[in-house]
């Protein structure tokens, strides 16, 4: 496989300019998110770490009403297609794996997945998910929410 793409970058994750800390996420070369996406970083318990653009368009949550609580919770992911990591990947116990646990789990990722969003005080809504894991030292998820309709 060539480096070619990747020539002259730093392998070393951008961080923040607070505190440091770096995300490490391989998305597809060819993803390209709808412009009313909605972006959640995760940490390895599920816990939403960063909330990014289109976030408060798609929950009407803000950042400070979103950040350190579990990603299920706060959203009220009510997942429609389950995930594909089998009863190994059932962190939950709930005998189905949904794409959160699959990524988590098996470090790949979980494209065009539908999900119900029913974020606190706000409409319930439609979405298609794509959960990317974190490849870094810290593991995690990218949760990105594409409204349907």
């Amino acid at each position: 496989m060539s480096g070619e793409r990747t020539a002259g970058f730093s392998t070393r994750p951008k961080g923040c300019s607070k505190c440091g800390f770096g995300f490490v996420f391989e998305l597809l070369d060819d993803y390209y998110p709808a412009p009313n996406a909605a972006f959640f970083v995760c940490d390895k318990q599920e816990r939403v770490i960063d909330a990014g653009k289109g976030s408060f368009e798609l929950t009407g949550l803000t950042d400070e009403d979103v950040i350190g609580r579990p990603v299920r919770e706060v959203l009220g992911l009510d997942w429609i297609d389950s995930g594909d990591g089998g009863k190994e990947a059932d962190t939950d116990g709930d005998g189905v794996s949904d794409p959160i646990e699959t990524s988590l789990e098996w470090g790949v990722r979980s494209l065009g997945k539908r999900v119900a969003v029913n974020a606190e005080g706000d409409l319930p809504a439609r979405a298609v998910a794509d959960v990317f894991p974190a490849y870094d030292d810290d593991g995690g998820l990218l949760l990105v929410l594409t409204p349907e309709g």
